[in-house]
């Protein structure tokens, strides 16, 4: 086929109970990935995606949950319509599906090392108080300006997830967030609300985890992709092992900057491809692209993604 996809897959804020069900009801490749990875783990992730329960919310289950259905997503995508992507795109947590949906690493191998990502921040934030809050319609610059001059008077807040034009995720301190709120609503942001966060992502809080999880990365990550990754860290694309363990280490600790990925290569693909629970880019990427954005998150919406990427090719 001659169409141009990136491929696209969500981070944590995505999950939600019952994600992946009709994907397990009705593919027998979705059940051998869930039950190998629960070997893998440890984890009861039929108990942990399809009933009640407190622990889809913490970070060491919320990030192999929402990587498992979106690797399955992938999966069942791929074995109906093998192309290859112009490259692959995750939030965060995604940038970890991205990496498997290009064959950098194994999907079990990768829902393992993001069970540990997930621990090892959770060890780094415990014993804190810390949070993520999201701030509407201000310009970059001028959170930036308030985060750096509330850091001057010590408080620990930074600017994390640049997700879309005036849509900017703040972490840090939680109770140093809530002072923070009052000073944004002064300089006119639409709206500022405290999200359902455990760990304080992608800021210096996080610094403890650096190291142990460039180590697992070592031995999990594979030399062999298919099509180039763009990180969060640069928003720039990458395509080697080296490159990989350099960055990925670092996006613990540095902002996803998502809005700017979209922009820097939105030219070169015709749709996208989102692979997950929520459809959430698909929001992000409203005011940001014309371009065709289509969600793989159960049987449904698989086929009709290939029916309507057939049509464009």
């Amino acid at each position: 086929m001659s169409i141009k996809c990136a491929f696209l897959f969500p981070g944590q804020g995505s999950q939600a109970v019952g994600m992946g069900q009709d994907f397990f009801n009705n593919s027998d490749v979705a059940k051998q990935m869930v039950a190998d990875a629960a070997e893998r783990t440890g984890i009861d992730f039929e108990g942990l995606l399809f009933t009640e329960n407190d622990d889809l919310e913490k970070t060491e289950f919320t990030q192999p949950a929402i990587l498992l259905v979106s690797a399955i997503a992938h999966k069942l995508f791929e074995d109906e319509m093998p192309i290859k992507p112009v490259y692959a795109l995750g939030h965060s947590l995604g940038e970890f599906s991205a990496l498997v949906s290009v064959g950098a690493i194994n999907a079990i191998d990768a829902v393992e090392l993001v069970n540990l990502r997930g621990k090892l921040m959770a060890e780094a934030c415990a014993g804190q108080d810390v949070g993520m809050m999201v701030s509407l319609g201000l310009e970059d610059e001028v959170v930036e300006e308030i985060c750096n001059a509330q850091r001057e008077a010590g408080m620990k807040v930074w600017p994390v997830n640049y997700n879309a034009v005036g849509q900017i995720v703040i972490a840090g301190i939680k109770p140093d967030l809530e002072k923070l709120e009052p000073v944004l609503k002064e300089a006119k942001a639409r709206r500022v609300m405290l999200l359902n966060m455990s760990v304080a992502s992608h800021c210096p809080l996080l610094e403890s985890a650096v190291v142990p999880l460039a180590e697992k990365l070592t031995e999990v990550l594979k030399d062999e992709f298919t099509a180039p990754v763009v990180s969060n860290v640069t928003a720039q694309k990458y395509s080697t092992k080296e490159e990989a363990l350099d960055l990925l280490p670092k996006q613990l600790v540095s902002p996803v900057l998502y809005k700017h990925s979209i922009a820097n290569f939105d030219d070169e693909v015709d749709c996208y491809v989102e692979f997950g629970h929520g459809g959430v880019l698909k929001g992000l990427n409203r005011k940001a692209t014309k371009k065709p954005h289509f969600v793989v998150s159960d049987m449904a919406s698989l086929a009709t993604a290939i029916e309507e990427i057939t049509k464009l090719g």
